[in-house]
């Protein structure tokens, strides 16, 4: 608007001049020069039409002619000096090298040596970096490294329903969010309604939910519950001493130790146990309810010697637990190697040596050809049972040994 109020100013005042027998006031020609000075400074940041430019400079006198196109010449140079200077700084500037101009196999050698907070922070710098950063190829070692002693197939399983409860609800919370624009488009127009429904399901960038890193920061942020199994369940009580109980857990990373919830059994409530470290935890070797009878394939070749885990229970609400043991010599056997024949009968000794010789808890006794559940209510019951065959597993109930004899 100024514009125009200024160039039909200036027009009048020359017709004006043109056509009037009487002289012009002084402050006409002030009026015309500030004209000139506002087109000096306005031709910096607008561009005009070549024609529009040349019809305004034919309407000038010779002099002031030729010193507005001289001005405008070397205002037009200088403009173009400084764009291309502009332009020789971005060049000079993006000829710097960044981490993408980098071979595939050099940056990923790179970012394979960056622990999990690293990657997290290089995948917020870029989209290409997300997508390299987050893949599961460089998540799976770390989350075995942390996670492997005590993932397993169960805990597999639940991180499997969890992802699909999530996308169940992701796609519930969508649906009714579609109703809702639909019955909004009988009322407002449909671009203004197809806008909004376009920003709404607009997410922003972030880690697909089946991908391992979505997995190890959900472990590692305690809001993931899974099922593993803690030895010496509740702090070591000595009920439960050299003993292996299935339990969910959560992972503290204040403190780095993960807090386990006991399932209920019989009378007595859920139990939680706060501050179990990483070591006392293990991934469940067998696939088995801790409410179902373990079907055993190792009765026909134990012998003496052996080490064992066995199911045992209190009674039969109680869940199973895992109990080390060693397989020891009948009573009619002396021991020795070369004459003993414990491997050839059909009763074999289990032996608890972590309780007092005497003890009702020190020995049992289970048929090798047609085992069950055996027990009552007054000892618990016997399950099935497991060969221990790596020198790990059985390092780890030797590091579990109480200081003292139990009764």
């Amino acid at each position: 608007m100024l514009f125009l109020l200024i160039t039909c100013f200036t027009f009048i005042t020359f017709l004006y001049k043109s056509l009037s027998l009487e002289p012009l006031p002084l402050w006409s020609s002030e009026v015309r020069l500030l004209s000139i000075w506002f087109w000096k400074d306005f031709l910096i940041f607008i561009p005009f039409k070549k024609g529009f430019l040349q019809a305004f400079i034919e309407v000038l006198d010779p002099f002031k002619k030729g010193f507005l196109q001289a001005f405008i010449s070397s205002k037009m140079m200088s403009l173009r000096r400084k764009s291309f200077s502009s332009r020789v700084e971005n060049v000079e500037a993006n000829s710097e090298m960044s981490v993408l101009d980098l071979s595939e196999l050099a940056l990923e050698c790179i970012l394979e040596k960056l622990p999990p907070d690293g990657l997290c922070s290089m995948a917020s710098v870029c989209s290409s970096l997300r997508e390299k950063c987050t893949s599961d190829y460089l998540w799976e070692r770390h989350m075995k490294e942390k996670w492997g002693r005590v993932i397993g197939p169960a805990a597999y399983r639940e991180w499997q329903w969890h992802i699909a409860s999530k996308n169940d609800s992701s796609f519930f919370n969508q649906a009714k969010q579609r109703g809702l624009m639909t019955y909004l488009s009988q009322f407002w127009p449909i671009s203004l309604v197809r806008c909004n429904s376009s920003n709404s399901f607009k997410k922003k960038h972030s880690t697909p939910v089946d991908s391992i890193m979505y997995w190890y920061l959900a472990l590692e942020s305690g809001k993931f519950w899974f099922p593993a199994q803690v030895y010496n369940r509740e702090n070591g009580h000595v009920g439960f001493m050299l003993s292996c109980y299935d339990a969910e857990l959560s992972y503290d990373p204040r403190t780095d130790t993960f807090q386990a919830r006991y399932p209920p059994h019989g009378r007595r409530a859920i139990a939680i146990e706060t501050g179990v470290t990483l070591d006392r935890l293990r991934a469940p070797p067998l696939d088995t309810s801790p409410h179902d009878l373990y079907i055993s394939d190792c009765l026909t070749e134990l012998c003496p010697g052996d080490h064992i885990e066995i199911q045992w229970r209190r009674n039969k609400e109680f869940p199973y637990g895992w109990w080390y043991g060693v397989v020891g010599h009948s009573e009619t056997c002396d021991g020795n190697e070369y004459y003993c024949r414990c491997h050839d009968s059909d009763i074999v000794v289990l032996e608890f040596n972590q309780y007092t010789p005497g003890s009702r808890w020190r020995t049992t006794n289970i048929d090798r050809k047609d085992h069950r559940e055996e027990g009552n209510e007054a000892d618990g019951f016997y399950g099935g049972i497991r060969k221990l065959q790596s020198n790990e597993e059985i390092s780890m109930w030797k590091r579990l040994w109480p200081s003292d004899v139990l009764e």
